[in-house]
């Protein structure tokens, strides 16, 4: 498999990820253009320090598996990795955060594992 499929799979799955985030928790463009922001950062680092990393030949590539496409040393196979976790993260950020809002993980006070309660103590279920 080249790396340019295994990035794109990971993509894949973080872009499905995010459309449902924005659908289930409804996410504005506050929210898009946040994650496009941090994406543009994560990517520029990701040129940057990947180019640092393979002049000092700090790791190499299998060319065999690299379209050849290059952002000076670095293949843009790698800038893949950068969108898809600037995606990804916040993605699942926002669903954590809205199934904690709708009370889904919460324990109210006064309530035992069964969920029976009586005047604020637990009951032995």
């Amino acid at each position: 498999m080249s790396y340019l499929a295994l990035a794109g799979l990971f993509l894949l799955l973080a872009v499905a990820v995010a459309a449902y985030a924005s659908w289930r928790c409804g996410l504005g463009r506050r929210w898009w253009a946040a994650t496009a922001l941090t994406i543009a950062v994560l990517v520029v680092l990701t040129v940057v320090f990947d180019n640092l990393m393979i002049a000092a030949d700090l790791f190499r590539y299998n060319e065999e598996l690299l379209t050849g496409w290059r952002v000076g040393l670095a293949p843009v196979e790698d800038l893949v990795w950068p969108v898809a976790a600037g995606l990804l993260l916040p993605a699942v950020s926002a669903l954590l955060s809205g199934a904690m809002r709708n009370g889904s993980s919460r324990v109210e006070p006064g309530r035992n594992d069964a969920g029976r309660h009586e005047a604020g103590r637990e009951v032995d279920a």
